[in-house]
């Protein structure tokens, strides 16, 4: 060590005769990497770190952890080990106490927001490569986040509140060990020792120099962080104090330094100053020698009246000029087709103004999904906060809107716990929109065939969505004031709440007819795989061809299945005819979704699949009522034996005997392409 020593005075020795100037500092840095026990930094010009990531040591003396990129993490460590032990046992025994104090500021592009913190740390190396920006903060990952094996301690400068950590706000400081969730936190602030010891938040992104003081005692076992601004005493009383034995924690040797990282918001975070000691309170910083912390955003500008006079006028002029043309565009994006006859609906009406200010303009990454009918945005009101989901339409035609706006919000009175609320909607020039409840957990057919994106139903959520839609169908079959004709019954359709309810949504093609009244509608919508065979015939929509797609949406669902499918050789084949082959061999078991496993109840699901195959029957007269349906489910009938005889041809043959085979070919089952459009249904009813 001797010979270190004579080399670290040659340096400083030199370096004062090369540059006076810079030597007090210098010399400090000198003498810390020479005292790994003890150093002291009032400013890090010179200093020897070891830094990654995005910290780096600017031209004016400071240690810049992040520099305002997204999502990214910076370390600084003392390049020098600390012997937390007393060499007898380096091995054992208890650590020792030590003692940190470091300044420390946190500025952010957008004031009042956070942004993510800083903390010291204690680690048995310096190698962070697998940890975390964002919430982790630079020291751990989803995977060993909270680990024996990480062997670190933290004290936390945090402004972001995780949950998952069970953060208490998004301003507060903590103690870690081996992971982010703290042993123990406190909102920030401090004691104030010349008031009475009354207590004084401080906002950490203030962007304002603060200074911290962490300290351990080996023989308590006790952990104390205080802060308070910079230039004020240290506090008599910590802000944080828990007791944690840090001997069982901490490997020999260690190293000491800092972390930090951010997440989506631009933010800076800095170290101006920095002392340690083992055994004893930390030196001093002189808070006079201090870098200046940067100004964060551009430099003022010149105020020269000669100049600035011709400028402010011009930009009066140009600034006049763009808000009447903001004004003029605001007013045309914002344009609405109104007319008299809507002043009945007024309550089901929604400005398109607050439609696209809650979905952010119709933004994409706010769509949730898209089809034959339009797409669908998820949005929040502004003045209700109510989550909806706005469904966008394109139509050219006037003819029959009145009737059709009056459908919808009389569809809009229905009230069920199974079917997705139509709240109203408003219309433009070309375009029209329909405003739902937003459904949180999504489609069912996401859960059904994508396998990834969402996890797999168990056979109880399963037998529970089934009686959910079926008891909705039924509602809108018999139980309202009118008939609804839903015309649109599939898996992409029934949407799930988040208690995993599901919901049978989407009203864009259904419709009203008294009871007692024969239907009239004779334009042919839907899906193909779920489209009855004499809606294909006639293209006249009747509760029963509702019940047929209700059939083929069950053995979706207890299969996993679309409702056209590639057979073994390629071709394509109808599930109801799949699954009606196995029950003709005995085997209706194995058509159950695979990824079940077998965990389901063979009762129940030899239930609705028989159930399936009857609604499915080419037969309008052989189905079900809904009503028939709910008693066969819950059990208050039982099902009747399909004979053998029944159901035994194929139904695609059928339909391309119709002349629908080059429209079936050209409809790939991962597609389930629908056709028909709202400016169709507004008219030639």
């Amino acid at each position: 060590m001797a010979h270190k020593g004579v080399i670290s005075f040659l340096t400083v020795l030199l370096f004062h005769c090369l540059n006076p100037a810079t030597a007090v500092t210098v010399s400090a840095a000198a003498d810390a990497a020479a005292n790994q026990d003890q150093f002291v930094f009032s400013g890090f010009t010179g200093a020897n770190l070891t830094l990654d990531g995005t910290a780096t040591i600017t031209a004016d003396g400071i240690l810049e952890l992040t520099n305002g990129t997204v999502q990214l993490k910076g370390h600084a460590f003392h390049p020098a080990p600390v012997r937390l032990r007393t060499p007898s046992s380096p091995g054992g025994g208890t650590v020792r106490s030590f003692s940190a104090s470091f300044a420390f500021a946190i500025q952010t592009t957008y004031p009042g927001l956070s942004c993510h913190g800083i903390a010291f740390t204690v680690a048995s190396g310096t190698d962070f490569s697998s940890a975390l920006a964002a919430q982790y903060m630079g020291l751990a990952n989803i995977d060993d986040n909270g680990n024996a094996t990480n062997r670190f301690f933290a004290a936390e400068i945090d402004t972001m509140q995780n949950v998952e950590f069970q953060d208490v706000n998004n301003n507060h400081v903590g103690v870690d060990v081996n992971g982010l969730r703290s042993v123990e936190a406190h909102p920030a602030g401090y004691y104030d020792d010349a008031n009475n010891g009354s207590f004084h938040g401080m906002d950490l992104i203030a962007g304002e120099v603060m200074q911290a003081w962490v300290e351990y005692d080996g023989e308590e076992a006790r952990v104390d962080v205080t802060i308070a601004p910079v230039g004020v005493s240290k506090p008599v009383r910590p802000l944080v104090t828990t007791r944690y034995n840090l001997s069982d924690v901490l490997a020999e040797p260690s190293y000491v330094g800092f972390s930090s990282a951010t997440g989506p918001i631009n933010s800076r975070h800095y170290i101006l100053g920095w002392s340690f000691a083992m055994d004893g309170p930390a030196p001093a910083i002189d808070v006079a020698k201090l870098p200046k912390l940067p100004r964060l955003g551009p430099k003022p500008r010149s105020k020269v009246l000669e100049i600035l006079l011709p400028i402010a006028t011009a930009l009066f002029i140009v600034t006049l000029g763009t808000l009447v043309v903001m004004l003029v565009r605001r007013r045309m994006r914002y344009a609405e087709l109104r007319e008299d006859w809507e002043v009945d609906f007024g309550p089901h009406r929604f400005s398109y103004k607050d439609l696209f200010n809650g979905t952010d303009g119709f933004k994409d990454k706010h769509l949730l999904g898209q089809g034959g009918f339009g797409r669908v945005y998820r949005g929040v009101l502004p003045k209700s906060k109510l989550e909806v989901a706005v469904k966008r339409v394109s139509h050219e035609s006037r003819q029959g809107m009145k009737e059709f706006v009056a459908e919808v919000v009389s569809i809009g009175r229905i009230r069920h716990r199974n079917l997705v609320q139509l709240l109203g909607y408003c219309r433009r020039k070309g375009e029209l929109l329909l405003v739902y409840d937003y459904m949180s957990n999504g489609s069912l057919d996401k859960y059904l065939h994508y396998e990834e994106a969402k996890p797999v139903l168990d056979w109880a959520q399963r037998m529970h969505i089934i009686r959910g839609v079926a008891s909705g169908l039924l509602y809108l079959h018999e139980k309202w004031e009118k008939v609804v004709i839903h015309r649109d019954v599939k898996a992409s359709n029934v949407l799930l709440d988040k208690e995993m309810n599901g919901r049978l949504g989407d009203f864009g093609l259904a419709r009203l007819y008294d009871h007692g009244t024969d239907p009239q509608t004779t334009h042919m919508v839907g899906t193909m795989g779920y489209l009855a065979p004499e809606l294909v015939r006639t293209g006249k929509a009747s509760p029963l061809t509702d019940v047929f797609a209700f059939g083929t949406f069950l053995l979706e669902v207890t299969c996993g299945q679309r409702p056209i499918k590639d057979d073994e050789q390629g071709d394509q084949l109808l599930l109801v005819d799949w699954v009606l082959d196995h029950w003709h061999n005995g085997t209706l078991l194995a058509t159950v979704d695979t990824r079940l496993k077998g965990n389901y109840n063979a009762e129940e699901v030899y239930l609705v699949l028989k159930l399936g195959l009857l609604c499915s029957h080419p037969s309008g007269s052989a189905r079900p009522s809904m009503q028939k349906v709910m008693d066969y489910l819950d059990g208050d009938s039982p099902v009747p034996e399909l004979a053998s005889t029944q159901l035994s041809f194929n139904m695609l043959a059928m339909l391309q005997n119709k002349g629908l085979d080059p429209y079936i070919v050209s409809c790939p089952p991962s597609s389930m392409m629908s056709f028909g459009a709202i400016s169709d249904l507004s008219g030639g009813r």
